[in-house]
């Protein structure tokens, strides 16, 4: 892979990423991320092009917006930086082919609405909706998939309903056994999306290391931000990480499994 190829795919995702700053604070908010223009959300005034450059403005200004000095939250630089890093790493691993634009795609949803499901305890339907038509319509070309198109669909298929089904499953026996919502109707359709996507073996993998993720990052809410046990923590990030490990290297069950 040439440097200069991952250079450009670093400036590619530094700019997507600054798009992905607009659908993450408009999208749940019911507004339009074409119109209007980039704004401070404190004093309303039209940030201009200089200031809104990824990464670079947010330096430049301190972190701070030009006209009310109102503090800029580090989530912009930040999803910016993680946009541009996946697009590299992604493109290096795959290179320049169909399925790279596919998991691109499917991780820059992933990057959005974990942001917002950290910000709101919500994931809007539309990317669990958009992960799984990308896992069905694109399956044909899925290098984890093997058989025939119609054959490698079916395994989409599958993946998609293990993973509606059986997250469901685990939600209610959840919701049973402790007496409280054990998993929200967002994680269940997320787990669909992503079954469309990685099969049902990479369902079984992420919903594992999904749930040692979540556990690390409930540890650091209790030392950090003195979060209770029984306080709600969104979990869909932790699936998507787990998700975009699957999507870098598929991880079957079997690679879970520890010989003594």
């Amino acid at each position: 892979m040439q440097t200069l190829t991952l250079i450009f795919a670093g400036l590619f995702g530094l700019v997507f990423g600054s798009f992905f700053n607009v659908c993450i604070y408009r999208i749940p908010r019911k507004k339009s991320i074409a119109w209007p223009a980039s704004f401070c959300p404190r004093c309303r005034k039209h940030i201009r092009w200089f200031d809104n450059i990824p990464v670079l403005s947010y330096l430049w200004l301190h972190g701070k917006c030009r006209h009310c000095k109102g503090k800029i939250s580090i989530q912009y630089p930040a999803v910016e930086l993680l946009t541009a890093l996946a697009t590299v790493l992604f493109v290096y691993r795959y290179g320049l082919t169909l399925w790279t634009g596919v998991v691109l795609t499917a991780i820059y949803f992933l990057i959005i609405l974990s942001v917002i499901d950290l910000q709101l305890m919500i994931i809007p339907d539309r990317f669990s909706i958009g992960l799984l038509v990308l896992g069905v319509l694109f399956a044909w070309a899925n290098p984890y998939f093997e058989g025939l198109w119609w054959e490698k669909e079916l395994s989409s298929f599958l993946g998609a309903g293990v993973g509606l089904f059986g997250v469901l499953a685990i939600a209610l026996l959840g919701t049973w056994a402790f007496g409280k919502e054990a998993m929200g109707g967002g994680d269940v359709k997320l787990m669909a999306g992503i079954g469309a996507l990685i099969g049902w073996k990479g369902v079984i993998t992420t919903i594992v290391m999904g749930s040692f993720f979540g556990l690390i990052n409930a540890l650091v809410l209790m030392i950090w931000k003195g979060k209770k046990g029984s306080d709600a923590i969104p979990f869909g990030p932790s699936l998507s990480l787990a998700a975009a490990v699957n999507l870098w290297y598929l991880i079957t069950p079997a690679m879970l499994v520890i010989e003594f």
